[in-house]
Protein backbone atom coordinates (compact mmCIF):
# COMPACT_ATOMS: atom_id res chain seq x y z
CA UNK A 1 0.00 0.00 0.00
CA UNK A 2 1.29 3.48 -0.94
CA UNK A 3 1.14 6.62 1.14
CA UNK A 4 -1.99 7.70 -0.72
CA UNK A 5 -3.78 4.57 0.43
CA UNK A 6 -3.93 2.68 -2.91
CA UNK A 7 -2.98 -0.99 -3.31
CA UNK A 8 -0.08 -1.97 -5.56
CA UNK A 9 -0.09 -5.35 -7.35
CA UNK A 10 2.36 -7.87 -5.93
CA UNK A 11 4.60 -9.51 -8.52
CA UNK A 12 4.52 -13.32 -8.31
CA UNK A 13 6.79 -16.00 -9.76
CA UNK A 14 3.99 -17.26 -12.01
CA UNK A 15 3.60 -13.84 -13.59
CA UNK A 16 7.30 -13.76 -14.35
CA UNK A 17 7.21 -17.21 -15.97
CA UNK A 18 4.21 -16.39 -18.15
CA UNK A 19 6.18 -13.62 -19.77
CA UNK A 20 8.92 -15.95 -20.91
CA UNK A 21 8.87 -17.08 -24.57
CA UNK A 22 7.92 -20.69 -25.27
CA UNK A 23 10.73 -22.49 -27.09
CA UNK A 24 10.04 -25.97 -28.54
CA UNK A 25 12.35 -28.75 -27.41
CA UNK A 26 15.11 -29.47 -29.84
CA UNK A 27 16.27 -32.98 -30.63
CA UNK A 28 19.41 -32.68 -32.75
CA UNK A 29 20.38 -36.33 -32.36
CA UNK A 30 17.06 -37.39 -33.84
CA UNK A 31 17.94 -35.55 -37.02
CA UNK A 32 21.39 -37.12 -37.00
CA UNK A 33 19.78 -40.57 -36.76
CA UNK A 34 17.29 -39.77 -39.52
CA UNK A 35 20.07 -38.52 -41.80
CA UNK A 36 22.17 -41.62 -41.09
CA UNK A 37 19.30 -43.99 -41.94
CA UNK A 38 18.41 -42.04 -45.10
CA UNK A 39 22.03 -42.18 -46.30
CA UNK A 40 22.15 -45.94 -45.72
CA UNK A 41 18.82 -46.40 -47.52
CA UNK A 42 20.00 -44.29 -50.45
CA UNK A 43 23.20 -46.30 -50.73
CA UNK A 44 21.26 -49.57 -50.63
CA UNK A 45 18.83 -48.43 -53.35
CA UNK A 46 21.71 -47.12 -55.44
CA UNK A 47 23.42 -50.50 -55.16
CA UNK A 48 20.25 -52.31 -56.18
CA UNK A 49 19.94 -50.16 -59.29
CA UNK A 50 23.55 -49.91 -60.42
CA UNK A 51 25.09 -53.24 -59.37
CA UNK A 52 24.75 -55.65 -62.32
CA UNK A 53 25.27 -58.65 -60.04
CA UNK A 54 21.64 -58.37 -58.92
CA UNK A 55 20.72 -59.47 -62.46
CA UNK A 56 17.31 -57.77 -62.66
CA UNK A 57 16.58 -58.99 -66.23
CA UNK A 58 16.68 -62.58 -64.96
CA UNK A 59 14.53 -61.56 -62.00
CA UNK A 60 11.93 -60.03 -64.34
CA UNK A 61 11.92 -63.12 -66.55
CA UNK A 62 11.23 -65.58 -63.74
CA UNK A 63 9.16 -63.50 -61.31
CA UNK A 64 5.89 -64.31 -63.09
CA UNK A 65 6.99 -67.57 -64.71
CA UNK A 66 4.37 -70.30 -64.62
CA UNK A 67 6.55 -72.61 -62.52
CA UNK A 68 7.05 -69.86 -59.93
CA UNK A 69 3.33 -69.00 -59.82
CA UNK A 70 2.49 -72.67 -59.34
CA UNK A 71 5.04 -72.84 -56.51
CA UNK A 72 3.50 -69.75 -54.89
CA UNK A 73 0.11 -71.49 -55.02
CA UNK A 74 1.62 -74.56 -53.33
CA UNK A 75 3.12 -72.36 -50.61
CA UNK A 76 -0.25 -70.70 -50.00
CA UNK A 77 -1.94 -74.13 -49.93
CA UNK A 78 0.48 -75.41 -47.28
CA UNK A 79 0.07 -72.23 -45.22
CA UNK A 80 -3.73 -72.28 -45.31
CA UNK A 81 -4.13 -75.95 -44.47
CA UNK A 82 -1.35 -75.87 -41.88
CA UNK A 83 -2.96 -72.84 -40.22
CA UNK A 84 -6.55 -74.10 -40.26
CA UNK A 85 -5.74 -77.61 -39.07
CA UNK A 86 -3.11 -76.36 -36.64
CA UNK A 87 -5.37 -73.85 -34.92
CA UNK A 88 -8.31 -76.28 -34.89
CA UNK A 89 -6.16 -78.86 -33.09
CA UNK A 90 -4.55 -76.11 -31.01
CA UNK A 91 -7.94 -75.08 -29.62
CA UNK A 92 -8.57 -78.68 -28.55
CA UNK A 93 -5.13 -78.89 -26.92
CA UNK A 94 -5.72 -75.54 -25.17
CA UNK A 95 -9.00 -76.86 -23.74
CA UNK A 96 -7.16 -79.93 -22.49
CA UNK A 97 -4.43 -77.72 -21.02
CA UNK A 98 -7.00 -75.65 -19.10
CA UNK A 99 -9.04 -78.67 -17.99
CA UNK A 100 -9.59 -79.18 -14.27
CA UNK A 101 -8.78 -82.85 -14.80
CA UNK A 102 -5.09 -83.42 -13.93
CA UNK A 103 -4.90 -86.23 -16.50
CA UNK A 104 -6.32 -84.17 -19.40
CA UNK A 105 -4.21 -81.17 -18.42
CA UNK A 106 -1.12 -83.40 -18.42
CA UNK A 107 -2.03 -84.70 -21.89
CA UNK A 108 -2.26 -81.15 -23.23
CA UNK A 109 1.00 -80.12 -21.54
CA UNK A 110 2.82 -83.19 -22.88
CA UNK A 111 1.68 -82.50 -26.45
CA UNK A 112 2.86 -78.89 -26.28
CA UNK A 113 6.16 -79.89 -24.67
CA UNK A 114 6.88 -82.60 -27.24
CA UNK A 115 6.05 -80.71 -30.43
CA UNK A 116 7.74 -77.50 -29.33
CA UNK A 117 10.89 -79.41 -28.40
CA UNK A 118 11.36 -81.20 -31.74
CA UNK A 119 12.57 -79.05 -34.67
CA UNK A 120 10.09 -78.69 -37.52
CA UNK A 121 12.44 -80.21 -40.10
CA UNK A 122 12.82 -83.33 -37.93
CA UNK A 123 9.05 -83.67 -37.63
CA UNK A 124 8.57 -83.30 -41.37
CA UNK A 125 11.20 -85.92 -42.16
CA UNK A 126 9.67 -88.26 -39.58
CA UNK A 127 6.20 -88.07 -41.15
CA UNK A 128 7.73 -88.33 -44.62
CA UNK A 129 9.40 -91.61 -43.61
CA UNK A 130 6.60 -92.97 -41.42
CA UNK A 131 6.14 -95.93 -43.77
CA UNK A 132 9.52 -97.27 -42.68
CA UNK A 133 8.16 -97.67 -39.15
CA UNK A 134 4.59 -98.70 -39.93
CA UNK A 135 3.98 -100.39 -43.27
CA UNK A 136 0.25 -100.67 -42.61
CA UNK A 137 -2.31 -98.77 -40.51
CA UNK A 138 -5.52 -100.46 -39.43
CA UNK A 139 -8.83 -99.66 -37.73
CA UNK A 140 -10.39 -102.13 -35.34
CA UNK A 141 -10.63 -103.19 -31.72
CA UNK A 142 -7.44 -102.38 -29.75
CA UNK A 143 -5.35 -105.54 -29.38
CA UNK A 144 -8.15 -107.34 -31.22
CA UNK A 145 -9.39 -107.96 -34.75
CA UNK A 146 -8.82 -105.42 -37.51
CA UNK A 147 -11.72 -104.14 -39.60
CA UNK A 148 -9.94 -101.98 -42.20
CA UNK A 149 -6.25 -101.62 -43.01
CA UNK A 150 -4.27 -99.32 -45.30
CA UNK A 151 -0.77 -99.26 -46.69
CA UNK A 152 0.97 -96.31 -45.09
CA UNK A 153 3.00 -95.41 -48.16
CA UNK A 154 -0.19 -94.95 -50.20
CA UNK A 155 -2.16 -93.28 -47.39
CA UNK A 156 0.34 -90.51 -46.55
CA UNK A 157 1.73 -88.80 -49.64
CA UNK A 158 4.63 -86.31 -49.46
CA UNK A 159 2.13 -83.42 -49.57
CA UNK A 160 0.01 -85.07 -46.89
CA UNK A 161 3.09 -85.59 -44.73
CA UNK A 162 3.99 -81.92 -45.16
CA UNK A 163 0.52 -80.69 -44.18
CA UNK A 164 0.41 -83.12 -41.26
CA UNK A 165 3.82 -82.08 -39.97
CA UNK A 166 3.09 -78.36 -40.31
CA UNK A 167 -0.34 -78.68 -38.65
CA UNK A 168 0.88 -80.74 -35.69
CA UNK A 169 3.81 -78.39 -35.17
CA UNK A 170 1.59 -75.32 -35.43
CA UNK A 171 -0.98 -76.76 -33.02
CA UNK A 172 1.50 -76.72 -30.13
CA UNK A 173 2.11 -72.99 -30.50
CA UNK A 174 -1.53 -72.21 -31.29
CA UNK A 175 -2.62 -73.96 -28.09
CA UNK A 176 -0.47 -71.67 -25.95
CA UNK A 177 -1.64 -68.59 -27.86
CA UNK A 178 -5.30 -69.51 -27.33
CA UNK A 179 -4.74 -70.42 -23.68
CA UNK A 180 -2.94 -67.14 -22.93
CA UNK A 181 -5.75 -65.18 -24.57
CA UNK A 182 -8.48 -66.93 -22.58
CA UNK A 183 -6.76 -66.61 -19.20
CA UNK A 184 -6.10 -62.90 -19.86
CA UNK A 185 -9.84 -62.20 -19.46
CA UNK A 186 -10.73 -61.06 -15.96
CA UNK A 187 -12.42 -63.93 -14.15
CA UNK A 188 -14.63 -61.48 -12.29
CA UNK A 189 -16.54 -60.80 -15.50
CA UNK A 190 -17.47 -64.48 -15.80
CA UNK A 191 -18.56 -64.57 -12.18
CA UNK A 192 -20.76 -61.51 -12.77
CA UNK A 193 -22.23 -63.09 -15.92
CA UNK A 194 -22.94 -66.31 -14.04
CA UNK A 195 -24.66 -64.31 -11.29
CA UNK A 196 -26.91 -62.76 -13.94
CA UNK A 197 -27.87 -66.23 -15.19
CA UNK A 198 -26.18 -65.90 -18.61
CA UNK A 199 -25.63 -69.37 -20.15
CA UNK A 200 -22.01 -70.56 -20.29
CA UNK A 201 -21.89 -70.73 -24.09
CA UNK A 202 -23.15 -67.18 -24.35
CA UNK A 203 -20.62 -66.10 -21.73
CA UNK A 204 -17.85 -67.48 -23.91
CA UNK A 205 -19.24 -66.07 -27.16
CA UNK A 206 -20.18 -62.59 -25.95
CA UNK A 207 -17.73 -61.94 -23.09
CA UNK A 208 -14.65 -64.15 -23.23
CA UNK A 209 -14.07 -64.47 -26.98
CA UNK A 210 -14.20 -60.75 -27.96
CA UNK A 211 -11.71 -59.85 -25.22
CA UNK A 212 -9.50 -62.88 -25.71
CA UNK A 213 -9.23 -62.21 -29.44
CA UNK A 214 -7.47 -58.92 -28.73
CA UNK A 215 -4.67 -60.89 -27.11
CA UNK A 216 -4.81 -63.86 -29.46
CA UNK A 217 -4.76 -62.08 -32.82
CA UNK A 218 -1.31 -60.40 -32.77
CA UNK A 219 0.43 -63.59 -31.68
CA UNK A 220 -1.68 -65.75 -34.00
CA UNK A 221 -0.86 -63.51 -36.96
CA UNK A 222 2.84 -63.76 -36.16
CA UNK A 223 2.54 -67.55 -36.08
CA UNK A 224 0.75 -67.60 -39.44
CA UNK A 225 3.48 -65.44 -40.99
CA UNK A 226 6.16 -67.66 -39.45
CA UNK A 227 4.39 -70.73 -40.81
CA UNK A 228 4.14 -69.12 -44.24
CA UNK A 229 7.91 -68.61 -44.33
CA UNK A 230 8.46 -71.94 -42.60
CA UNK A 231 6.90 -73.78 -45.52
CA UNK A 232 10.30 -73.42 -47.19
CA UNK A 233 11.46 -76.22 -44.88
CA UNK A 234 9.36 -78.74 -46.83
CA UNK A 235 11.83 -78.32 -49.69
CA UNK A 236 13.76 -81.18 -48.04
CA UNK A 237 10.83 -83.41 -49.05
CA UNK A 238 11.11 -82.37 -52.73
CA UNK A 239 7.71 -80.65 -52.66
CA UNK A 240 7.41 -77.91 -55.27
CA UNK A 241 6.82 -74.94 -53.01
CA UNK A 242 8.38 -71.54 -53.71
CA UNK A 243 11.85 -72.02 -52.26
CA UNK A 244 12.25 -75.52 -53.70
CA UNK A 245 11.25 -74.33 -57.18
CA UNK A 246 13.72 -71.44 -56.97
CA UNK A 247 16.45 -73.91 -56.01
CA UNK A 248 15.59 -76.11 -58.99
CA UNK A 249 15.80 -73.18 -61.41
CA UNK A 250 19.06 -71.71 -60.17
CA UNK A 251 20.49 -75.22 -60.07
CA UNK A 252 20.02 -75.27 -63.85
CA UNK A 253 21.06 -71.73 -64.82
CA UNK A 254 23.33 -70.74 -61.87
CA UNK A 255 21.49 -67.40 -61.46
CA UNK A 256 21.43 -67.77 -57.69
CA UNK A 257 21.00 -64.14 -56.58
CA UNK A 258 18.29 -63.27 -59.10
CA UNK A 259 16.25 -66.37 -58.23
CA UNK A 260 16.65 -65.79 -54.51
CA UNK A 261 15.33 -62.27 -55.06
CA UNK A 262 12.31 -63.76 -56.84
CA UNK A 263 11.52 -65.81 -53.73
CA UNK A 264 12.27 -62.88 -51.44
CA UNK A 265 9.93 -60.46 -53.21
CA UNK A 266 7.11 -63.03 -53.29
CA UNK A 267 7.55 -63.67 -49.56
CA UNK A 268 7.47 -59.92 -48.90
CA UNK A 269 4.32 -59.43 -51.00
CA UNK A 270 2.39 -62.26 -49.35
CA UNK A 271 3.57 -61.32 -45.85
CA UNK A 272 2.45 -57.74 -46.48
CA UNK A 273 -1.01 -58.96 -47.52
CA UNK A 274 -1.22 -61.06 -44.34
CA UNK A 275 -0.19 -58.03 -42.27
CA UNK A 276 -2.90 -55.89 -43.89
CA UNK A 277 -5.48 -58.56 -43.15
CA UNK A 278 -4.24 -58.72 -39.57
CA UNK A 279 -4.71 -54.96 -39.20
CA UNK A 280 -8.36 -55.04 -40.27
CA UNK A 281 -9.21 -58.11 -38.18
CA UNK A 282 -7.61 -56.55 -35.11
CA UNK A 283 -9.50 -53.32 -35.72
CA UNK A 284 -12.76 -55.29 -35.94
CA UNK A 285 -12.26 -56.99 -32.59
CA UNK A 286 -11.02 -53.76 -30.99
CA UNK A 287 -14.41 -52.08 -31.42
CA UNK A 288 -15.51 -50.51 -28.16
CA UNK A 289 -12.04 -50.73 -26.67
CA UNK A 290 -11.33 -47.47 -24.89
CA UNK A 291 -7.68 -48.12 -24.16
Amino acid sequence: MTSSGTLTPVSTKDDDLSALPVVPARHPWRWVGVAFVLVLAAQFVHGLVTNPAWDWPTFARYFTAQSILTAVGTTIFLTVFGTVLGFALGIVVAVLRMSKSPFLSAVGWTYIWAFRSIPLIVQLLFWFNISYLYQRLSLGIPFGPEFVSFETISLISPMGAAVLGLALHQAAYAAEIVRSGVISVDRGQLEAAAALGIPRFRQFRRIVLPQAMRSILPNAANEVISLFKGTSVVSVMAIGELFYQVQVIYGRNARVVALLMVATVWYIILTTLLSIGQHYVERYFARGDRR
